[in-house]
């Protein structure tokens, strides 16, 4: 049986890592007002990537949690001082409604702090079983969808409103790039940077798309998060001369240099899923793992291209051919 909204309800999201799930679970912000405009929302995120929900003007409140931090620190009094106050920020609203979308352990735990009613996959759907124990009411969700459909599949059978069935919409919108930041007049974002070696491009292939573009008059913008990505953005600027690396940023600012560029191109990382959720024409390159549930997915379908999967190796040429389709898309 649905769970029917009152007026002017309150709900907690949770949604809290990685990057990628993160801004997959913004569409179910903008699915929740086109029902319910009133809906106050409130979003529990873990703190490295609390500026995605913060793009929403849906969300009326971000929540940072550091479970990341805390597991490392854990003897620190400062760690408990910090979940101290996480407690109180959720006890300190009577929630209509509680969601997890994540599905597991850890975020089933951080919802049982708050007050409301309470709904989540159930065990058969959810990607941590034991998490479905926490749910007053559980949903089963089929797993075999893309991440962005079961997250709005998940709130619809929450909250009482048709699954949805359009494409999705993502809600936000860039802002203007820091005014400290000169950026070649024609750029593409080279998402070159993600969690494991495995799913990188290789670095000749970034100088023969980018000695490409060069001919183009677009420059590529490489940004980084650490040590070993910024060594490799400078790589590829060395070889190609014209490529900008990017300072260390936060997510507002890359979202904002995503939002102004001519197009993106990235591996398999949260940021080519900013890219697309920002309406940017965006060509996703795969090499160690399956699109079909975790690819790039845009409003506009014509304007994204998923390319590979695991095992394989696009060519500079394919991508190119990906980049002028989903460039006049």
């Amino acid at each position: 049986m649905y769970a029917k909204m009152t007026a002017m309800p309150r709900l907690l999201m949770i949604k809290t890592t990685s990057l990628g799930d993160v801004i997959h679970n913004l569409p179910v912000i903008t699915d929740i007002h086109a029902h319910f405009p009133d809906t106050v929302v409130d979003w529990v995120v873990e703190e490295s990537f609390a500026d995605i929900p913060r793009l929403h003007p849906g969300v009326q409140q971000v929540i940072p949690v550091a479970i990341r931090r805390w597991r490392k620190h854990l003897l620190q009094a400062s760690t408990w001082q910090e979940i101290r106050h996480l407690r109180r920020q959720l006890a300190g609203h009577r929630y209509d409604h509680i969601i997890d979308t994540q599905g597991l352990f850890k975020s089933a735990l951080i919802g049982r702090l708050a007050s409301g009613r309470y709904h989540g996959q159930d065990r058969a759907s959810a990607r941590e079983p034991l998490a479905a124990c926490f749910y007053q009411h559980q949903y089963p969700v089929a797993r075999d969808q893309h991440a962005v459909t079961r997250n709005r599949e998940l709130a619809a059978l929450a909250l009482g409103y048709p699954k949805p069935s359009d494409p999705p919409d993502y809600g936000i919108r860039a802002d203007r790039p820091p005014d400290t930041l000169t950026l070649p007049a024609r750029y593409i974002a080279g998402l070159h940077a993600t969690s494991r070696d495995s799913k990188l491009w290789p670095e000749s292939q970034w100088v023969t798309l980018g000695r490409h573009l060069q001919k183009q008059d677009i420059a590529l913008v490489l940004p980084w998060g650490n040590a070993g990505e910024h060594a490799r953005a400078q790589r590829i600027a060395a070889a190609l001369g014209d490529a900008m690396v990017l300072p260390r940023l936060g997510l507002a600012e890359l979202s904002a240099i995503l939002g102004h560029a001519i197009a993106a191109i990235g591996v398999d990382t949260g940021l080519v899923h900013l890219a697309a959720a920002l309406d940017k024409p965006t060509v996703a390159i795969y090499t160690d793992t399956d699109p079909l549930l975790t690819g790039v997915l845009a409003h506009n379908s014509r304007k994204v291209v998923n390319l590979g999967g695991k095992g394989q190796n696009p060519a500079p040429e394919s991508v190119l051919q990906a980049l002028e389709q989903v460039a006049i898309a």
